[in-house]
């Protein structure tokens, strides 16, 4: 079985900005964590995963998911074998969580999240049922999409599919956790991230200019039945946005 993508995070040094901007944007509920510097997100979607705002300690921004695993400095040490550095050491924050994050060869930002002992498919906080957007989809474009390709998939355990487009492939991560996502690479696109799945693709990317953010691509047709499109946040992030419509 494959490591599970269980959660996502953005932040920069001023968190209030980005934590408007995506209330309004998605319609998410946020819960400031006890004790400040964090925003816990429900994205009220009824699928797909939660995910938190925090507040920068160097002044960067950052947007990345996080992959469940069971051994955090195994995980690390492996990512450094296969050409990844590390960013964050492990680093228990008060026995509420346990973290750690590595650049992957492309200097592609990732966090890796401690499993819960004995944790099954049910043990993670789920998005509540509401109106809000979910978020079900990750997905890593690197300089290299075979590269990029092989790295992920040495490193999680992961099944790449790469018989549909050129130069990107769908990834099955093997586990009933978390969402499922896309390696891809060789254009000058460059970022690890999430998508939300929206109504309207266009509208939302309309939406996010008119709250501070700025419009990256899209919308874009894949087929005849998905497009999709990405943005800035205020602060520099980058977030995808999708529409799939039934056949």
């Amino acid at each position: 079985m494959g490591n599970a993508v269980v959660h996502f995070e953005i932040g920069a040094a001023d968190d209030q900005p980005l934590i408007a901007f995506y209330q309004e944007l998605f319609g998410w509920g946020l819960q400031p964590f006890a004790g400040g510097g964090y925003t816990m997100i429900d994205t009220r979607a009824g699928a797909g995963i939660n995910g938190g705002i925090g507040k920068s300690q160097t002044g960067e921004p950052w947007s990345a998911f996080y992959v469940e695993a069971d051994d955090l400095q195994a995980m690390l040490d492996k990512a450094n074998s296969l050409g990844g550095t590390t960013v964050m050491p492990v680093t228990d924050f008060g026995g509420a969580v346990t973290i750690a994050m590595f650049n992957d060869p492309d200097g592609l930002l990732v966090g890796l999240v401690q499993a819960a002992a004995g944790s099954g498919p049910d043990d993670a906080p789920a998005p509540s049922a509401g109106a809000g957007e979910p978020v079900d989809w990750f997905e890593v474009l690197g300089s290299d999409a075979e590269q990029t390709q092989k790295f992920y998939a040495e490193l999680f355990g992961w099944t790449v599919d790469d018989s549909g487009f050129p130069g990107y492939a769908m990834v099955r991560t093997g586990s009933s956790r978390g969402i499922q996502g896309g390696l891809g690479g060789g254009d000058d696109t460059r970022w690890a991230t999430i998508y939300a799945s929206v109504a309207d693709v266009e509208q939302s990317l309309a939406r996010a200019e008119e709250l501070g953010g700025s419009r990256i691509y899209g919308p874009r047709p894949v087929d005849d039945h998905m497009e999709t499109g990405a943005f800035r946040d205020p602060a520099g992030n980058v977030f995808g946005v999708y529409h799939h419509r039934a056949h």
